[in-house]
């Protein structure tokens, strides 16, 4: 009988120890299912739907306009002392096919691990650049319209035009997020500091694909200041070397930014490529919903033996927020080339239109 009874009583502790146990074991860790649906209608004359100079017009509906289609998993651990364990996975998705935006990556835009504490964090795998990160906080359309936007494109090199892969970007058209890359994020106040090696992980050794850069943030009452130099190697240790820098001010309801950014690559022995690219521009609150943004950019492209060329782009954008997570959109852009960027054959100027929504989730 007290044998049965002691039973009893051990059962109910361990029920009881089990019950406390159990919530702080949910507060300490966590995983989020994330993700932004954008799908619009486009229309476009002088472009191709992926963007590119065109001699016709198309008219369709494409995914990613406003923000890029996206879904993702975040998850943190407390592992106590103020310190953290960090993961981050996140997939492009083209949201008008239901297809994955990289056929060869699954988690194309982060796929990385990380320790947080007092002294910052650090993290591993694959992950934006510098340059991504130092133009996301000073971009004039506030990071919209990746595909088309300048600054993600060219100052940043998410589609540098090169053909060659630098650093270990896993593609020959862009490195803005590099493979087997360490990152360190140290917050000091209203600075942020970055650090970030890129291995190359090449047969070999050496320094061939690989990356390191530094980056220096500041951000203090409606005022941001941002820049990063990155440089990066081939396959045959040739460089490509690129820094980004801008300000942002928000002065009332209007957000003032603009950015310069330079790289210079060397595509051949004896051969390389400059790309510049300065962009001004100005968000205006009207109402809490409603935000009217206008941006211009300017590219220029200078190469051994051959005529300097570029472009000017001028972006109109509308937001209206239907609720928190859903809003619509309208833009309207205008692109001129300049001296023969387009290519042979192509239109001297390109337009386009787009009505779209997008849903956070």
């Amino acid at each position: 009988m007290e044998e049965k009874t002691l039973m009893q009583k051990t059962r109910a502790l361990c029920a009881l120890l089990a019950a406390t146990a159990a919530p702080a074991f949910a507060q300490s860790s966590g995983v989020t299912l994330y993700g932004i649906v954008d799908l619009s209608v486009r229309q476009a004359s002088g472009l191709t739907p992926g963007h590119a100079p065109s001699d016709a017009s198309h008219a369709g509906l494409g995914s990613g306009v406003d923000n890029t289609s996206r879904w993702g998993l975040r998850g943190s651990e407390d592992l106590g002392g103020g310190a953290k364990a960090l993961f981050n996975l996140e997939a492009g998705i083209n949201a008008d096919a239901g297809a994955s935006a990289n056929g060869s990556k699954f988690f194309d835009r982060a796929s990385w691990l990380g320790l947080q504490g007092g002294w910052g964090t650090l993290a591993a795998g694959r992950q934006t650049t510098l340059l991504a990160d130092a133009v996301s906080p000073v971009d004039p359309l506030g990071m919209r319209f990746a595909s088309f936007n300048p600054n993600i494109n060219v100052a940043a090199l998410s589609q540098h035009g090169l053909g060659i892969q630098y650093g270990g970007a896993g593609s020959t058209s862009g490195s803005y997020r590099l493979d087997n890359a360490l990152k360190y994020t140290g917050r000091f106040g209203a600075v942020t500091a970055r650090a970030m090696h890129g291995f190359g992980e090449l047969a070999g050794g050496g320094s061939r694909l690989s990356s390191s850069g530094l980056g220096l943030a500041y951000a203090r009452q409606g005022l941001a200041l941002s820049g990063a130099y990155q440089t990066f190697k081939d396959a045959d240790a040739r460089n490509l070397d690129a820094y980004l820098a801008g300000a942002a001010y928000q002065w009332g309801s209007v957000r003032w930014a603009a950015t310069a950014g330079r790289s210079q690559a060397q595509t051949a022995a004896t051969a390389r490529t400059v790309q510049r690219v300065l962009s001004a521009g100005g968000t205006w609150s009207a109402t809490p919903a409603a935000d009217l943004t206008l941006a211009y950019y300017k590219v220029d492209r200078s190469r051994t033996l051959q005529a300097g060329d570029g472009y000017g782009r001028l972006v109109a954008f509308g937001e209206y927020k239907l609720s928190r997570r859903t809003r619509l959109y309208a833009e309207f852009d205008a692109t001129r080339w300049r001296g023969g960027y387009q290519g042979a054959g192509k239109k001297a100027h390109a337009r386009g239109t787009s009505l779209g929504v997008l849903h956070h989730f």
